[in-house]
Parts: structure tokens; C-alpha cells; sequence
């Protein structure tokens, strides 16, 4: 990858705020640099809203509500198949813009732009299936009539972990329903939302539909529209302790929420598991995105009868990955968000050390180059008062723990706040079945290190937030339903 087209990927980025349409300065003038991870570099310079822009973006999504609410499904489905087809003819160089933005190898990005490009052509499938219902009421006394109708304008937040696909699989549903929109990325990537939000203006989105906020002060641009009555919907994307305070704000006005929050993932390798299909889903699990995703694998809890052999293949398997900018060819494991992320999953090593975990490879930040790197990491015999099986790492690492049979493990990984996403390895379809109603989360991977999927519900329990993201039931997070008594 040359810096010829790196400097050319992000050129073509409109950097202003997008508002009824139109790229614009934020009203103050504001602006703030976006930095490449791998260099600690500033790649450009973006507009920085503030609270009259946001009420701004309101002012617009609302105005475009009614409009819009009446277009056709059809139509609205036909644009968001425009633009899955023009994330695809454009994946590579979207997939540039991700990695310098954000760190993970280009492969990784290329494949998260197709990801994300499904959610369009999954929610313009059912953009034409939204249905209600018609019965006789039971006493035969009149009808039952029940339909389906967009909430309105929802503000959809999201992080800057797959800065391409957590926009799609919130902005999807809400075109498909006819929902305007107010989007705010996440402040270190927001890029690739800008580059998403003229992709869907190529397609033919009206003016209004979509509007997009970049900003470094989220509570000043949030709270108002959360505050103003106009604002009828939610979605967010990202830490616990965040969401618990959205909801709070949103409670004034009783908005419709969708929280995907924090996760703790337990993997499990049970004593009858496939030793190399389990080593093979835990890398997938643990170092997916440099690790920095609330789905990836935190606690990995191993039989004791294959922690030797298991570990030690893991080891080996992380030890060999190429550490480095994730433009550079060959690069396997991209640097971390920023200096508080690589310092926070360090703090958790240490933490894991002083307690009595043993460092198997890495442990230590890679000194003398620039940029957030971490390498990955496996620790054995961590400890249970370990911070690092508590607290969400979103790093290369992996601290492995040992059980003795399954109603320990199943103990252990139910022992969390969290409740996103869990792994089990067995060959046993009855230890599985077991597994996967024992479980506490609201996702299991079996014999899967990967489990997201537009045709899926995506979603967690306990504190890994409330509702249901993809799958058939993604679109209802953006649907009211209305029923109507009919005296005929």
C-alpha cells in the first residue's frame, strides 16, 4: 500500500457535517484532527459539532419524517440495494479509509465493508415485508386491525470498533422502516461514517434522511435531542457504563431504545472438544479485530485434561502473528484504538502477573515505534480475583483459566454483569444443547469462533444492553405498532 493512496483515500472524504443534505461547517467553526493509530499521526481534520448543529440535524429529520414515512417500501428497499452494490464496487478503498482510521489489517477491513454492505441488501429485503394483521375479534363483535408504522426520527450512535458495519446494521433497518436519522460516530473513526453517508446520497437517498454529526463533545450534541420531544428513538452502540447513561436521559421522554452494550465473552473447551478446531475458533474469537470487539472471546475456560496441549498451541498460534501497520502487507494484528486503550489492556497483564498468571508470549507493549501497538498475549492460570476475567480487555489477549466439568464452567462463565455473547467447543450435541440453554448471554457460538451474521438477532442480556439488532426481527427496533378497533 502506497502513501499515494492512502492520501487519496481519505481526500475523497467530505469532512464536514452532513445536514439536510448539505456538507457544512459546524456552526461555531469548530473542527478536530482524527489520528492513525499506527503512527499517533493526524490524517486529516474534521468538523466538530456542537449543540446547534445537532438541533440543526433535528430540525431537518423531522421536517423529512412525513415525507419519508409515505415512501414506498419498494423504493426505499431499491435504495438501499444501490448502495450495498456501491459498497462493494468501492470495498477496497473503503477498506483503506477503515485501517488508517482505526488499525486492524486491510484484509480485516475489506472484509468488514462486505459485512456491512449485507446489512443493506438484508433490510432491503424486508423493507417490502413489514405487515401488520386482520382478525375478527373473538366475540365476533367488530375487527382487530393491526399495522406497522415507522417510530421517527431515531439518533443512532456508534463506536469506533467497526466504524462501517455498526452504521449499516442501525442505519438498514431505519431506512427500511422510514425512519429519519441523526448519526453520530464515534469521534477517533468517523471517516468512514462520512464516507457511508455520501454513498447513500449516490443511491438516491433524499435529502434529509440521513444526517451526520462528527464530534469530540457527545453530551453537548446528545442531550438536547435526547431532551427534545421530536426525537422518538435510540440505538446505541457501545461501553455499559455509557448506555446506563442514555437511558437515564432518554427516560424524560420515554424514547424507544436499543442498547448493544459491554461484554465479558466466556469461551469453553470441553474435554471431548476438537482440540484443533477449538485452538482455530479461540484465535478467531480472541484476536478479531485486534481484540478490540465486545463479542471477542475474554475468559477462555479449558478442561483441565487439555489445558497443557491447548495452551500451548495457542501460544504458538498468537506468538506467530505479525504484529504491525495494518497497511503494510502481511500484517496480521493492527496497533490498538489509541493510548488509553494500549495502556488499559497492559494495566490488565500486570494486574493478571502480580496476582500469578504466567505470560505463555507478549506481556509487555512493543517499544521503540510509534503508534498503540500490544502484542498477543496468552497468560496461564489466572487467577480468580484477576481484573483481567472481570473487566473487558478489547485487546490481544487471552487469559486462560481451567475447569473440571461442566457445572463449573458453566458456573464460572455465568459469573459476569455482562450477557452479549458465549463460545462452547464439544462434539457433543448433547453437552452443546445443554450448553447453549445453560448459558446466560444472548448469543452462544457452537464450535464457532464467529457468530455475527445480518440474518441473525444480534443482542445481549443482564448488562449487554436491550434489544435485537439484524435478523428478521432487526426491523421492529424501528416499528410501531398500531392497532385499530373496526365496529363493522
Amino acid at each position: 500500500m502506497t502513501g499515494h493512496h492512502e492520501r487519496l483515500a481519505v481526500e475523497r472524504v467530505p469532512k464536514g457535517l452532513l445536514i439536510g443534505g448539505k456538507w457544512r461547517a459546524a456552526v461555531d467553526g469548530g473542527e478536530y484532527e482524527v489520528e492513525d493509530p499506527s503512527t499517533a499521526q493526524p490524517l486529516c481534520a474534521v468538523a466538530d459539532a456542537g449543540a446547534d448543529d445537532a438541533l440543526a440535524a433535528l430540525d431537518t429529520a423531522a421536517a423529512a419524517q412525513p415525507c419519508w414515512a409515505a415512501t414506498a417500501p419498494r423504493e426505499r428497499g431499491e435504495i438501499l440495494r444501490a448502495a450495498f452494490e456501491l459498497l462493494r464496487e468501492r470495498q477496497d478503498e473503503l477498506a483503506v479509509l477503515m485501517t488508517l482510521e482505526m488499525g486492524k489489517p486491510v484484509a480485516e477491513s475489506r472484509g468488514e465493508i462486505r459485512y456491512a454492505a449485507e446489512f443493506f441488501r438484508w433490510f432491503a429485503e424486508e423493507a417490502v415485508r413489514i405487515d401488520g394483521g386482520w382478525q375478527t375479534a373473538p366475540d365476533g363483535d367488530g375487527r382487530i386491525w393491526v399495522m406497522r408504522q415507522p417510530v421517527g426520527p431515531a439518533l443512532l450512535i456508534t463506536p469506533w470498533n467497526f466504524p462501517m458495519a455498526m452504521g449499516t446494521r442501525k442505519i438498514g433497518p431505519a431506512v427500511a422502516a422510514g425512519c429519519t436519522m441523526i448519526v453520530k460516530p464515534a469521534h477517533q473513526t468517523p471517516l468512514s461514517m462520512l464516507a457511508l453517508a455520501e454513498i447513500l446520497g449516490q443511491a438516491g437517498l433524499p435529502d434529509g434522511v440521513l444526517n451526520v454529526l462528527t464530534t469530540t463533545r457527545p453530551g453537548e450534541v446528545c442531550e438536547p435531542l435526547l431532551r427534545d420531544g421530536r426525537l422518538r428513538k435510540l440505538s446505541f452502540t457501545g461501553s455499559t457504563a455509557v448506555g446506563r447513561r442514555l437511558i437515564e436521559q432518554s427516560a424524560a421522554n420515554v424514547l424507544r431504545t436499543s442498547m448493544e452494550l459491554g461484554g465479558n465473552a466466556p469461551l469453553i473447551v470441553c474435554e471431548d472438544a476438537d482440540l484443533g478446531k477449538a485452538v482455530d475458533g479461540t484465535v478467531i474469537a480472541k484476536l478479531r479485530n485486534n481484540g478490540e470487539a465486545c463479542t471477542a472471546a475474554n475468559r477462555i475456560y479449558v478442561h483441565a485434561s487439555l489445558a497443557e496441549p491447548f495452551t500451548s498451541r495457542l501460544a504458538d498460534r498468537l506468538g506467530s502473528m505479525i504484529v504491525g501497520r495494518g497497511t503494510d502487507e502481511g500484517v496480521q494484528v493492527g496497533p490498538l484504538i489509541d493510548a488509553a486503550g494500549r495502556d488499559k489492556v497492559d494495566s490488565l497483564v500486570r494486574d493478571a502477573v502480580r496476582a500469578g498468571a504466567r505470560v505463555l508470549v507478549g506481556g509487555e507493549p512493543i517499544a521503540g515505534r510509534p503508534g498503540y501497538f500490544y502484542p498477543p498475549t496468552v497468560l496461564a492460570d489466572v487467577p480468580a480475583g484477576a481484573r483481567v476475567l472481570r473487566e473487558e480487555i478489547f485487546g490481544p489477549v487471552a487469559p486462560v483459566v481451567t475447569f473440571e466439568n461442566d457445572d463449573q464452567a458453566i458456573r464460572l462463565a455465568n459469573d459476569t454483569v455482562y450477557g452479549l455473547v458465549s463460545y462452547v467447543f464439544t462434539e457433543s450435541l448433547r453437552r452443546g444443547v445443554r450448553y447453549a440453554e445453560a448459558l446466560e448471554t444472548g448469543m452462544v457460538g457452537l464450535n464457532k469462533g464467529v457468530v455475527s451474521t445480518p440474518a441473525a438477532p444480534f443482542g445481549g442480556v443482564k448488562q449487554s444492553g436491550l434489544g435485537r439488532e439484524g435478523g428478521r426481527i432487526g426491523i421492529d427496533e424501528y416499528l410501531e405498532t398500531k392497532y385499530v378497533a373496526v365496529d363493522v
